[in-house]
């Protein structure tokens, strides 16, 4: 062996045929994070009872620079890779056997060696507006005590936001699409775990703040969603409410048994999604949402959203086409709106 090759390659050829207990499973160490991989390896242990009966499996916590920068936007200090880099290095090395990702978070270009070999079943890709103590509560408020402006044809979904409120966001893509439906508003970045943001808007640092709904779902927070909103007036990012688990390519044994547990659903329009953010080299710099959906009679429904940050500019298109092609489909769309998009919004 050449003793000069990188230490990830000398790893895996140093590996024996077949995973050993116990398999490790790489995570950030956020709670948000936890709880998907906790739900990960209950899925496992479900379709697999041997797995049950032996501590087969332990989690390992590794920090990532996405983590650990929290006072800028991601793209100011390198993009999605950096929720990934250290997690993939440790798969690459041998040091844990799965990879637990959020999926929206996950580079589109994986490592060489690295695949993604399971997606789960998607939670509601919808984003919703946590109402800090100066919103307007009021309108179109539910049983449950949130308001749903996918359930009111004509509501705005922006209405409970005061005139010239503080909008807390890291996300481009939502930040884009407030502002050019409410170009009152401010906005400035708020990074941190979810309950983190949940306290800087009920201390009044924000006047309020957007998040994925899967998070709070998933957190039993789902009540701090003062407006949960339509994917027909702000599309989500691509992949949202997605698990993947990501594994190295030469694990043939893990690969099947991820394939126990894949969704059949998730897979298809997360291809979609993600072949759609690739054609347009989406980074975290360029505000970009995707959101396919499967219908009744075997087809896939993309809708595409490109815009810049200050909610100047807004493009949305959708496509539809067979299922069997959403891969196909999603880089079409994607190379159709990149053509049709100014400059300077990938610069």
């Amino acid at each position: 062996m050449d003793l000069a090759a990188p230490h990830h390659a000398r790893a895996r050829a140093k590996r024996h045929h077949g995973p050993t207990l116990p398999m490790k499973v790489g995570t950030r160490g956020s709670p948000l994070a936890l709880y998907q991989t906790r739900h990960f390896l209950d899925l496992i242990r479900a379709v697999c009872p041997l797995l049950r009966e032996v501590e087969a499996f332990e989690e390992h916590e590794i920090s990532t620079a996405g983590d650990r920068v929290q006072d800028r936007r991601l793209a100011e200090i390198g993009g999605k890779g950096l929720f990934a880099k250290e997690i993939h290095e440790a798969l690459l090395d041998g040091r844990v056997d799965f990879a637990v990702h959020s999926l929206k978070d996950l580079e589109t270009e994986l490592p060489p060696g690295i695949v993604l070999a399971c997606t789960l079943r998607r939670e509601d890709p919808r984003d919703a507006i946590v109402l800090g103590d100066a919103c307007h509560r009021s309108a179109f408020r539910d049983s449950r005590g949130f308001t749903s402006a996918a359930h009111h044809a004509n509501a705005d979904p922006f209405a409970a936001l005061p005139k010239g409120a503080l909008v807390g966001t890291a996300s481009v893509r939502r930040q884009a699409q407030l502002l050019h439906a409410r170009p009152d508003l401010r906005c400035e970045v708020i990074r941190g775990n979810v309950q983190t943001r949940l306290s800087r808007v009920a201390t009044g640092e924000f006047d309020a703040s957007l998040l994925a709904l899967a998070g709070l779902k998933r957190l039993e927070l789902e009540h701090h969603a003062g407006v949960i909103i339509s994917p027909d007036d702000m599309v989500p990012a691509a992949c949202q409410g997605i698990i993947g688990v990501t594994v190295r390519a030469d694990d043939v044994e893990l690969h099947e048994l991820l394939s126990a547990i894949c969704d059949p659903c998730s897979r298809p329009v997360s291809l979609c999604e993600r072949a759609f953010l690739g054609a347009l080299d989406g980074s975290c710099r360029t505000p970009i949402g995707g959101h396919a959906t499967l219908t009744d009679d075997g087809r896939i429904r993309l809708t595409g959203l490109i815009a810049r940050a200050d909610g100047s500019f807004v493009l949305r298109r959708t496509l539809t086409g067979d299922a069997c092609d959403a891969e196909r489909l999603g880089r079409a769309l994607g190379e159709e709106m990149l053509v049709d998009s100014p400059a300077d919004v990938f610069a």
